[in-house]
């Protein structure tokens, strides 16, 4: 595709979510072009202009509103995910919002619903859709292997025993920090799509390590409306990771270990394009059968690119965007319900 026929893209903010996520991801996507990175960070502006020597590097959000863009991606603090998209829908752009989508459900429909009235493309960055272990247990459930499942346990467990700080985990709930909504908001968005929507929530949220203001050892159970029953554990002192993912069904169980490598691939310097991109090491496939059967099973590559190429196509008017704004709603709606029966 001839660069002048590329999506113009501006990035806000470049912390881990924009420099390690974003930006290496809309570089790679054909028909897309990051444009602008907005930071005040000196040392991140450095790190900009040696990423991406192609991008235009602004101090503040309201420089960007001014510039020729089809797409603006908010990859800032959580607090500023709702004003600084509400700008971006604005000023006519179609936006990507990372997750959590907003600190609450209610600030999110209003979003939902400003985005709608001005008919622009909205949609969050729910990655995870696109790990390997979440593909392969679809692609299990959806060719029957497992039968009817009633049991989904899920992981995303970590071991950091003294806090990194930062707004994360700050106490005010206008942060939106904690294990909850960091990781929480990955797990029940899976939960989500493979099992529908629940019918009750029970949660334990605490606070583990000194001096920390904010949830980092939490357990989420969801009844589905399905009858499912999903069970997600998420916390910062984990010195023994469990299974990553365990499914149960009538005709065989799942169980797979190791968390999706795209992630420490992107840190890396490593883009998609080539055929080994997402392809997890045989040693980490998970097992499916019954003890004493078991076969392991090839896990389905992961497949972040996924999520800027419908994102492209969206924009352009070709297809849906690949996160539905209702979707990431109800994931902050569980987010709510799990904290009042915390």
């Amino acid at each position: 595709m001839h660069a002048s026929t590329d999506l113009r893209v501006g990035l806000l903010g470049y912390g881990i979510a924009g420099a390690v996520f974003h930006a290496p991801l809309i570089a790679a996507t054909p028909g897309l072009r990051l444009s602008a990175v907005v930071t005040a960070n000196a040392e991140r502006k450095a790190q900009v202009a040696a990423d991406h020597p192609g991008a235009l590097v602004l101090d503040r959000a309201e420089q960007l509103w001014s510039e020729e863009l089809d797409l603006v991606v908010v990859a800032t603090p959580n607090r500023t995910h709702v004003p600084l998209a509400t700008e971006a829908l604005d000023a006519g752009f179609a936006v990507v919002v990372d997750k959590p989508f907003a600190p609450t459900a209610e600030e999110a429909r209003k979003l939902t619903e400003h985005a709608r009235e001005l008919g622009l493309p909205l949609t969050v960055f729910h990655n995870r859709r696109w790990d390997n272990d979440f593909r392969t247990v679809r692609q299990l459930i959806d060719a029957g292997e497992l039968g009817a499942v009633h049991r989904f346990e899920s992981r995303f467990e970590r071991w950091r025993p003294i806090p990194k700080g930062g707004w994360r985990e700050l106490g005010d709930p206008a942060e939106a920090g904690g294990s909850l909504y960091d990781l929480g908001s990955h797990l029940i968005d899976q939960a989500l799509q493979l099992f529908g929507p629940v019918r009750s929530v029970y949660a334990e949220l605490d606070r583990r390590r000194a001096g920390v203001q904010v949830d980092d050892d939490s357990f989420v159970a969801l009844t589905h409306k399905s009858g499912v029953r999903s069970h997600l554990w998420m916390g910062a002192l984990t010195p023994q990771l469990g299974p990553r993912m365990r499914v149960l069904g009538d005709k065989a169980g799942f169980t797979k270990y190791g968390l999706d490598g795209q992630e420490d691939a992107l840190r890396a310097g490593n883009r998609p394009g080539g055929p080994e991109w997402g392809v997890e090491p045989s040693s980490l496939s998970g097992q499916l059968g019954v003890d004493g059967s078991l076969r392991r099973v090839t896990s389905v590559p992961g497949a972040y690119q996924d999520f800027y190429a419908l994102t492209r196509d969206a924009v352009r008017g070709e297809g849906h965007v690949p996160v539905t704004p209702e979707e990431a709603i109800a994931v902050l709606e569980v987010i709510e319900q799990a904290r009042s029966v915390a």
